[in-house]
C-alpha cells in the first residue's frame, strides 16, 4: 500500500476505482482499512474513487498516542490524508467508531464533507460502558500491572504489530506513567460525549449539520437501531434506510447478519451517492 508522511506519522492507504466522486471509508472499533475492502470494491466498481486507509494506531500505520482525543487526532489526519490526495471535498463514510469520526469531521470542518454514509450508529450507556473499557481503560489496567510488555500482548495491538513489526518497539518506547496519562486523557475526552443520544456529538452539534446523510441504523446493544434512528430525527439533511432489519442480542450474530447483507449495504449507499449526483 502507498505511505503518505503527514502530521508526523504514516499513514497506509490505497483508492481503489479510477475515476468519479471521491469516497472515503473507515470500520468500527481500530480496525485496517482494507477490512471493508469488500464494500469498497462494490462502490468503486459504480464508478467511484474510494480510499481505505490504516488510521494512527491502526493496521500498518504510525503509532502516535498524542492530543486531548483520539477521534479529533483521526479527523485532522483525515483531513490531511484527503488535502494530500487532492481529494477535497469528499462523501465520507463509516461504521460506528468510524461513523464517529466521520461526524466529527463533519462538525469540525463541514468545507471537507459533501456528504454521509453512516452505519451502525454508536450510542447509549451499554455501549459507553463497554468501549470506554475496551478502547481505553484495558489498555490502563495492562500498563498498570505489566508495564508496556502486557500492553503489547493486548488483541489490537497484537494484531497492530503482526502488520507492522516496528509498532512494537514504538510500544515499548513509552514509559509505561506516561502511556497511562495519554490514554486517561483519550478515555476523559471519549466519557465527555458518552452521554449524548449519539455517541460523541451533541445534539446541538447534529442538528447544526447540513451535509446530506444516508444512515443505516444498527441492530445490537452496542449499536442499537434507536441510535440510528436518533441520528436522523437531530440530522436535518438525512436519509433513513434499514438494511438489517432483525436485532441481535450479541456483536458476532450482529456481524454475521451484516456481512449476509453487505450487498444490499452497498447498493443503498450506491442510490444515495446517484440521487447526491443528480442534485449538484
Amino acid at each position: 500500500m502507498p505511505v503518505a508522511k503527514l502530521r508526523g506519522v504514516e499513514l497506509n492507504y490505497r483508492v481503489l476505482g479510477e475515476k468519479g466522486p471521491f469516497i472515503c471509508l473507515q470500520p468500527g472499533g481500530r480496525r485496517f482499512g482494507d477490512y471493508l475492502r469488500p464494500l469498497a470494491e462494490k462502490i468503486a466498481e459504480a464508478g467511484y474513487r474510494v480510499i481505505l486507509y490504516d488510521r494512527r494506531n491502526c493496521g500498518a500505520s504510525s503509532i502516535a498516542i498524542e492530543g486531548e482525543s483520539e477521534y479529533e487526532e483521526w479527523a485532522e489526519d483525515l483531513h490531511a490524508l484527503l488535502a494530500e490526495l487532492d481529494a477535497l471535498p469528499a462523501v465520507i463514510g463509516g461504521s460506528s467508531s468510524g461513523c464517529r469520526l466521520a461526524l466529527i469531521l463533519a462538525a469540525r470542518r463541514p468545507e471537507d464533507v459533501r456528504g454521509l454514509l453512516l452505519w451502525r450508529v454508536t450510542g447509549g450507556p451499554y455501549a459507553a460502558e463497554r468501549l470506554t473499557n475496551q478502547y481505553y481503560s484495558s489498555h490502563i489496567d495492562a500498563a498498570r500491572a505489566g508495564g508496556m510488555a502486557a500492553v503489547c500482548q493486548l488483541p489490537h495491538w497484537s494484531e497492530v504489530i503482526g502488520l507492522n513489526p516496528k509498532a512494537r518497539d514504538a510500544l515499548m518506547a513509552f514509559d509505561p506513567e506516561d502511556f497511562i496519562a495519554r490514554m486517561t486523557r483519550w478515555r476523559q475526552s471519549f466519557l465527555a460525549g458518552a452521554d449524548h443520544p449519539v455517541l460523541g456529538l451533541s445534539p446541538a452539534e447534529l442538528r447544526a449539520m447540513t451535509t446530506p446523510a444516508c444512515i443505516c441504523p444498527g441492530s445490537d446493544p452496542t449499536h442499537p437501531r434507536r441510535v440510528g434512528e436518533a441520528a436522523h430525527r437531530l440530522l436535518p439533511n438525512a436519509e433513513l434506510r434499514q438494511v438489517v432489519t432483525g436485532d441481535h442480542a450479541d456483536l458476532d450474530t450482529a456481524f454475521a447478519d451484516w456481512d449476509k447483507n453487505e450487498g444490499l449495504l452497498a447498493a443503498t449507499f450506491i442510490d444515495f451517492l446517484r440521487r447526491q449526483q443528480r442534485r449538484g
